[in-house]
């Protein structure tokens, strides 16, 4: 397959609509109809179910639109990474989530900085999953992600921390006092509404909670009573004092690695990575 044919397919896929997706690519819908059957022949599968008024996507274009996105990222990304290198620039893009793990941030960075053969690193703070993309995409060249938020497949991850979850919700709120919540309370009848995050394609999922960006605008919005949030305890040691945190002992672990491509073979990110292995030790 071409990267060219799997650019179309990932087009009709996602837009679910010939007629957009040609469009969004900037051509003619005949010729992306004719590229997307001659796909189709070519893998001897049937990928888009065409009915009369919609398009879906069969098991086997599910499984091609997650495996393309794969592949036209790192295509991306070995574009980004060989234009870096050809600039000459010294250093490193290291993407992370605003606000996430602020103690662990800092010691990697000074456990690097005090090797000898250090480089200069360009820090990339985040909305959620955007370190994700970053790192795919070729815009950073390691990251900081959370489990089980953050995907990790095909990436190369070293564990730095696993650390519980609390409901972070305004000071006065009736729960703020309690010791200890469990998500099937919160499932229940939690007032104010979880956050909608923003998902890969930029929506946000239907639901009553207001739509956030960064964690500086969702403890506004908690601080106002819009919202609250399940965050990794580390994360609630440093919230302003108009806001309230109470455990929740069933909710998932969250664990913040460290990850990179798997094919990298640069001596500073490899002396990046054993720094960060040592300051979370």
């Amino acid at each position: 397959m071409e990267t060219r044919e799997l650019r179309y397919f990932v087009a009709v896929a996602e837009e679910l609509h010939f007629g957009r997706a040609a469009q969004r690519l900037s051509m003619a819908q005949p010729p992306l109809s004719r590229a997307i059957q001659q796909l189709e022949r070519r893998l001897g599968v049937v990928l888009l179910h065409r009915g009369a008024r919609a398009i879906t996507l069969t098991e086997a274009g599910t499984v091609l639109l997650r495996e393309a996105r794969i592949v036209l990222d790192a295509v991306d990304a070995a574009e980004r990474r060989t234009r870096r290198a050809a600039g000459g620039r010294p250093g490193l893009v290291l993407a992370t989530k605003s606000g996430a793990s602020p103690e662990l941030l800092s010691d990697l960075l000074d456990a690097y900085a005090a090797l000898p053969d250090a480089v200069p690193v360009e820090v990339a703070l985040c909305g959620p999953g955007e370190a994700e993309r970053m790192l795919r995409t070729g815009q950073a060249d390691v990251a900081l992600l959370q489990r089980p938020y953050d995907s990790t497949s095909g990436l190369d991850t070293d564990e730095l921390r696993a650390e519980r979850q609390v409901l972070v919700l305004p000071a006065d709120h009736a729960w703020a006092g309690r010791a200890q919540v469990s998500m099937a309370e919160i499932d229940a009848r939690v007032d104010p509404p979880l956050p909608r995050w923003p998902q890969r394609d930029g929506t946000h999922a239907d639901g009553p909670g207001p739509r956030v960006r960064d964690h500086t605008q969702l403890t506004q919005l908690i601080a106002l009573g819009r919202a609250c949030a399940l965050m990794p305890e580390s994360v609630g040691t440093h919230l302003p004092g108009d806001l309230g945190v109470v455990p929740v002992p069933d909710a998932p672990v969250v664990t913040t690695v460290i990850a990179w491509p798997p094919d990298s073979r640069s001596r500073a990110l490899a002396g990046f990575v054993r720094a960060a292995l040592s300051g979370a030790s």
